[in-house]
């Protein structure tokens, strides 16, 4: 009796390896399904410059510091939270009048000590976008001279990225069933998923470097934001029935 449940319990641990040993996988039908989600922005981060120049360097940190304070006292004023603004460590550096001259100009004139520039940068995070051109003219009226980037962005973005992922899944899924029904067959369970690359939204988005001499009018600083769009790819393997 011993002998024979050795060889039993042999047998059986057999037929339990075979098949995944063997490599083999089943019939399959592979489709890929991609989603689009456009939604409109409802937050807008400003990247602001503020650069002063005088021969005492105090004198240039001191200007610079008091337009940073009034930039600070605006973002209050329109409701943006003291997390949503942050400012960089204080630049200084000599300044001369052949600083923006190419190599050809800077040749015929004579270089001269105009002072040390004083400068920092301050991110704001405006919730609020029906504020945006009453802060960007209020904060350019305060000194700000140099508007870096302006980036409009979704608060409920993986909200957005999950919807697109699911669009994606139901069009690879409708894909396999109209492929696979033209030859008379049909699909039965998913056998793998997998996602195509990652999903970084693509914004509205202002990025350039300006430098603003003197203040803007409100139809000047007008801007459209548009939408965002947010992408996702699938690739599904089905089996197939």
């Amino acid at each position: 009796m011993k002998r024979v449940a050795f060889l039993f319990g042999l047998v059986l641990t057999l037929s339990v390896q075979g098949p995944a040993q063997s490599g083999i996988e089943p019939p399959l039908i592979t489709v890929s399904g991609q989603a689009e989600v456009r939604v409109p922005p409802d937050e807008v981060v400003f990247t602001l410059a503020v650069e002063s120049v005088d021969k005492e360097m105090l004198a240039a940190k001191n200007k610079t510091d008091g337009s940073v304070r009034e930039v600070l006292s605006i973002a209050k004023r329109n409701n943006v939270k003291p997390e949503d603004v942050q400012t960089s460590y204080i630049s200084v550096q000599p300044k001369y009048n052949t600083d923006d001259l190419d190599y050809e100009q800077r040749r015929n004139v004579k270089r001269e000590f105009v002072g040390y520039e004083v400068s920092k940068t301050i991110a704001v995070r405006l919730r609020d976008i029906s504020r945006f051109d009453q802060f960007l003219s209020d904060v350019l009226k305060a000194g700000v001279t140099r508007v870096s980037n302006v980036e409009f962005r979704d608060s409920q973005i993986r909200k957005h990225k999950d919807q697109a992922r699911v669009m994606a899944i139901r069009a690879a899924r409708e894909k396999a069933n109209l492929l696979a029904r033209e030859i008379g067959q049909s699909i039965g369970e998913a056998y793998s998923i997998s996602e195509n690359g990652e999903y970084t939204p693509r914004a509205a988005t202002q990025n350039a470097s300006t430098t603003i001499n003197g203040g803007l009018s409100d139809s000047e600083s007008a801007i459209a934001p548009g939408s965002i769009s947010i992408t996702a790819q699938v690739t599904v393997r089905f089996r197939l029935n």
